[in-house]
C-alpha cells in the first residue's frame, strides 16, 4: 500500500507538471501556441521575449504554483517520499507534458519551485547563482545551466544528507541540463543570443532555436 501511495503521488505530480502554463497563457494572450514562435520553447523566457516581461513573470509564477501544489499533494498522498517523487515527476511533466504532445519547457521555473519547497537556503543559493551568471553573461540559458549544476551542492550546503533528497537534486539538475543541451552547445560556440524581452506580433513566425 505504501508503494501504491508513493506511485500515486508521482502520477499526480506528472499530471500537474503537464499543465503547460506557457501554452495556456500564450493562447489566452494571442490565440497562438508559443511553441511555434521564438525559440519554440514553452517556458517563461520565450514568453518574455514574445509578449514582454509581465507575461513572462506570470508564466514563471504559474509554473511555480503548479509545482508547489503537486509537491504538497504528493506529501499528503505519499509522505516525504511522495513529496520528493511528485517534485521530479512534475519536472518531467513540465518538460514532456502529456496534454501538449510531450513538448514543453526546459524545467527552470519548476526547478526553482522545487528548491523553494525543499528548503529556503536551496532556493536562495540557486537564485543567487542564476542572477550572478545572468548579469555577467546576459544569457538566461547560462544562468539556467549554472542553477542546474548548483542544485545538488545547494542541498548539501542546506544540510540535506538523506539519499532520496540528494537523488532528487541530482536527477532534477541532470534533466534541466539535458533540456538545455542545445543552449550549452551554442554557449560553447559563442552563438547564444543575449536575453532581450520584447513584444512581437504573434502572427510572425520566427522560430530560431
Amino acid at each position: 500500500m505504501e508503494v501504491l501511495r508513493i506511485a500515486a503521488a508521482g502520477a499526480v505530480g506528472y499530471l500537474f507538471g503537464s499543465i503547460s502554463s506557457a501554452v495556456v497563457v500564450s493562447y489566452i494572450v494571442s490565440r497562438k501556441d508559443v511553441r511555434n514562435y521564438g525559440s519554440g520553447n514553452a517556458g517563461a523566457t520565450n514568453m518574455a521575449r514574445l509578449f514582454g516581461m509581465g507575461v513572462g513573470v506570470a508564466t514563471f509564477l504559474l509554473d511555480g504554483l503548479k509545482t508547489v501544489a503537486a509537491m504538497a499533494l504528493g506529501r499528503v498522498i505519499g509522505g516525504y517520499e511522495g513529496f520528493l517523487l511528485a517534485a521530479f515527476t512534475c519536472l518531467l511533466g513540465h518538460c514532456f507534458p502529456v496534454f501538449f504532445g510531450f513538448k514543453g519547457g526546459k524545467g527552470v521555473s519548476v526547478g526553482a519551485a522545487i528548491g523553494l519547497m525543499l528548503h529556503w537556503k536551496v532556493f536562495v543559493i540557486i537564485v543567487a547563482v542564476f542572477f550572478m551568471t545572468f548579469f555577467i553573461t546576459r544569457r538566461v540559458s547560462a544562468g539556467s545551466v549554472m542553477c542546474a549544476i548548483t542544485f545538488l551542492p545547494a542541498e548539501l550546503i542546506a544540510g540535506f544528507r538523506d539519499l532520496p533528497s540528494l537523488a532528487l537534486g541530482f536527477c532534477a539538475g541532470a534533466l534541466v541540463l539535458i533540456m538545455h543541451r542545445g543552449n550549452i552547445k551554442r554557449l560553447l560556440r559563442g552563438e547564444e543570443k543575449p536575453f532581450k524581452p520584447r513584444r512581437i506580433r504573434p502572427d510572425r513566425r520566427e522560430k530560431s532555436k
